[in-house]
């Protein structure tokens, strides 16, 4: 049976939203995480939340306002996490593993423009290699020195679509772990 709630806007009958139960069930399991006793196994995490979908259905949720209720959901996560890991390790220890994740990013993206993840056929399109190679180049920045970048500007940057271009994929899997580390030392 269908839940009767207004959490968040729905789309119009004729439009895809997201699956209104599926929403509602995610987001009761992800206030028991949030509740939970420290220590506690939970299967909603930051990153779980970042990589959640929802079945799409006609007349369901608007797409824009639980995304971004769940980039503020990530965001309260991403701090809990951070300060039940300084009471445990110090926050030495959470500094330390977040720099070694940065480093690992910076090898990749101070790579050669063009050359900085798998490109694709010329008969597949993947994101626009100056797209990327700009947006990375932002975050070598970010890392080396600091300059602003923030984590919204890296959730939100829609690439253009060109032949040949980047593995979609891979550079997805890149900005997700930028956007982690910048929420660690947030």
């Amino acid at each position: 049976m269908a839940r009767v709630s207004s959490t968040f806007p729905r789309t119009r009958k004729s439009r895809l939203g997201y699956d209104t139960d599926e929403v509602e069930e995610f987001l009761e399991d992800a206030r028991r995480a949030y509740t939970a006793q420290p220590g506690g196994a939970t299967l909603v995490t930051a990153d779980s939340i970042r990589d959640t979908g929802f079945t799409m259905r006609k007349g369901g949720y608007s797409p824009t306002y639980v995304d971004a209720a769940l980039e503020r959901l990530e965001d309260a996560f991403a701090t809990r996490e951070r300060e039940r890991a300084f009471a445990e390790s110090g926050d030495q220890a959470w500094y330390a593993q977040a720099r070694g994740r940065a480093q690992a990013i910076l090898d990749r993206i101070v790579r050669p423009r063009g050359k900085r993840f798998k490109r694709g056929s010329l008969l597949m399109t993947g994101y626009s290699v100056r797209e990327v190679d700009a947006l990375t180049d932002r975050v070598a920045q970010y890392f080396q020195s600091g300059k602003p970048l923030s984590v919204e500007e890296v959730r939100t940057f829609a690439f253009h679509a060109q032949r040949g271009g980047y593995i979609e994929g891979q550079v997805d899997v890149l900005l997700d772990a930028v956007t982690r580390v910048m929420l660690a030392v947030r």
